[in-house]
């Protein structure tokens, strides 16, 4: 039995959420960009290049998406390796990713993309990611593990969901929105397989997620259509592939979810550390256009 407040909201059940791919995007099937930034300060390849450059260098990376048809991108600092585990980043971290983020959205985002610009902050830095993120005034971050555990490069990384969802009402940051993999990429995907798909899924969007996420097992492998159509059939939340997307498979992809994240395949080198080829843009969001997305 269910009761109500004085405010009349129902005991016990959750509001349901606007679509956020919609809100953030302005689209049912938004196709997103993944700006890999050179090594920050504090990270170990950082070799002490002025931030004003760093700025500079995503600003370009993010209009090679934009202005080829990506409805937005989101920034993360993977050239950051070895990765820390969540907690352990430094304030410069968090100073770094506001400031380059905050310049991709003014400068290159503009007034089209506004908030469909995101942070990332590797590995599974939840908090970091939305103090960075709060600042810039991007519209959402992606957390990797956002319930239960796994064993991945850096060790056994815990959801973050808990801690995430305090600290964003902390510091009023509700309107960012959490795009949160169900299984996570370069990890275990349960300590003990005793979890499946359907169970992860649920739990992720039961800790408030908004957008899951489906991946491949590393970065720039595809995840398979039967994860994504599993991922899709658990939950009433937006689902978009991670990793692995291209011109030659976008098609048969797209269908089945509402956006894609594009990076490696779009490189001039093929490999996330590439840069962007506007060409190779431009032919992948062609191709997601013919499989129903509106481009910008």
């Amino acid at each position: 039995m269910t009761e109500t407040t004085g405010s009349g909201r129902t005991l016990g059940v959750f509001p349901p959420k606007p679509n956020a791919i919609r809100e953030l995007f302005g689209t049912g099937k938004a196709v997103i960009g993944a700006v890999h930034l050179p090594p920050l300060p504090g990270s170990p390849h950082y070799e002490g290049v002025p931030l004003d450059e760093i700025a500079a260098f995503a600003v370009e990376e993010a209009r090679g998406y934009l202005g080829n048809g990506c409805h937005g991108v989101i920034v993360e600092n993977h050239w950051d390796i070895p990765f820390l585990k969540p907690g352990e980043h430094g304030y410069e971290t968090a100073a770094a990713m506001a400031v380059v983020t905050d310049r991709v959205r003014e400068s290159a985002a503009g007034d089209r993309a506004g908030r469909g610009v995101g942070v990332s902050v590797l590995s599974n830095a939840a908090e970091c990611s939305i103090a960075a993120a709060w600042a810039a005034g991007a519209g959402f971050v992606r957390v990797n593990q956002w319930a239960n555990a796994y064993v991945a490069n850096e060790g056994i990384i815990e959801g973050q969901s808990a801690k995430a969802t305090r600290y964003r009402s902390r510091i009023g940051a509700k309107p960012v929105k959490v795009f949160a993999d169900v299984h996570v990429k370069h990890g275990a995907h349960a300590i003990v397989a005793d979890r499946t798909l359907a169970e992860q899924t649920e739990d992720a969007e039961f800790f408030d997620a908004d957008v899951l996420i489906a991946t491949g097992s590393r970065t720039g492998d595809a995840a398979a259509l039967d994860e994504v159509a599993g991922i899709a059939e658990n939950t009433v939340l937006p689902v978009i592939i991670g990793s692995g997307i291209s011109a030659a498979n976008i098609g048969g992809l797209l269908p089945a979810c509402d956006g894609v994240i594009v990076a490696s395949s779009v490189k001039d080198n093929g490999r996330w550390w590439g840069r962007v080829d506007p060409a190779k843009v431009r032919e992948l969001t062609e191709a997601a256009r013919r499989a129903g997305a509106e481009l910008p």
